[in-house]
């Protein structure tokens, strides 16, 4: 494989682990064959149309080969999917992002995970919990896995990162040299001092609402089982949990008011008891 290539349309846009598993197949598993077609043979493939065709065709090879030196500099590392230290649980998922880019102590494979997410805007009893079950379960050897959202999310990440031996991933629905939310840099260095930040975003780009959105299956890929804190059932979490469910993940979640702890208690998920006394990991 040329790592180059396979990155640069990596960051196509529209081109998924499908789509370029697709074109890989009709173009003998060569991605700078792919980038060298020309417009007819792109569209030879099942699903590639007129828009893939053109972001592939707008790839500029010594553009992607600069930013892959520029990102080097920073720390940053792009896996692509076939690289030894591409997490293995995510390589399970249908849609597995092609590539994905890491900043801090990598580990591809912790022995146990538990993703926690939530709202961003938790009551102070919500908080607390998230932050005391990350710290429970980092005891018990789990990696935590998140969002670095405001809310829960940090809470999470802080209180895996209370335990000298805590490990931690951030899942950022930007690129890992443009921190979101910004207020949130000092814990993206904490968290990369013992642990890591990933995404599969290029990784000098900002947010957007969709790409927030996406990250989700990622967070719920990398987990062994998804803790629902708190949220509504219009919240960003809902979308972990929705993943979770796709990919058989345990779902857990708490006895509370909210609208989206109701929808899932409802709809069958486990609950945990908010003292702690019992752990279901």
């Amino acid at each position: 494989m040329t790592d180059t290539a396979w990155i640069a349309l990596s960051l196509a846009g529209r081109i998924g682990m499908k789509t370029l598993k697709a074109l890989l197949s009709h173009f003998g598993n060569d991605p700078q064959a792919i980038l060298n077609a020309d417009e007819k043979s792109l569209q030879e493939v099942p699903g590639i149309g007129p828009k893939i065709t053109r972001n592939i065709k707008t790839i500029d090879i010594k553009l992607v080969e600069k930013a892959i030196m520029n990102w080097k500099r920073t720390g940053v590392r792009a896996l692509p999917f076939y690289d030894d230290d591409y997490p293995p649980r995510l390589r399970l998922l249908d849609d597995a992002p092609p590539t994905i880019f890491v900043r801090g102590k990598w580990n591809p494979n912790p022995s146990k995970t538990v993703a926690i997410v939530g709202t961003r805007q938790p009551t102070e009893i919500a908080r607390k919990f998230a932050q005391n079950l990350s710290t429970l379960l980092v005891e018990q050897g789990h990696a935590i896995i998140s969002g670095m959202a405001i809310g829960i999310d940090s809470a999470a990440h802080f209180g895996a990162l209370i335990q000298p031996q805590g490990y931690t991933f951030a899942v950022l629905g930007c690129g890992v040299n443009r921190i979101y939310p910004p207020e949130h840099e000092r814990l993206a260095n904490v968290i990369m001092q013992r642990g890591a930040i990933l995404s599969e975003i290029n990784p000098s780009n900002t947010t957007s609402p969709s790409q927030l959105v996406a990250r989700n299956r990622i967070i719920s890929g990398l987990s062994d089982a998804l803790v629902v804190v708190e949220t509504e059932i219009d919240g960003g979490a809902m979308y972990a949990a929705r993943f979770a469910g796709q990919q058989g993940k345990p779902i857990f979640t708490v006895e509370s008011p909210s609208s989206g702890n109701r929808f899932l208690i409802d709809n069958g998920v486990s609950t945990i008891d908010w003292d702690l006394k019992t752990s279901p990991f």
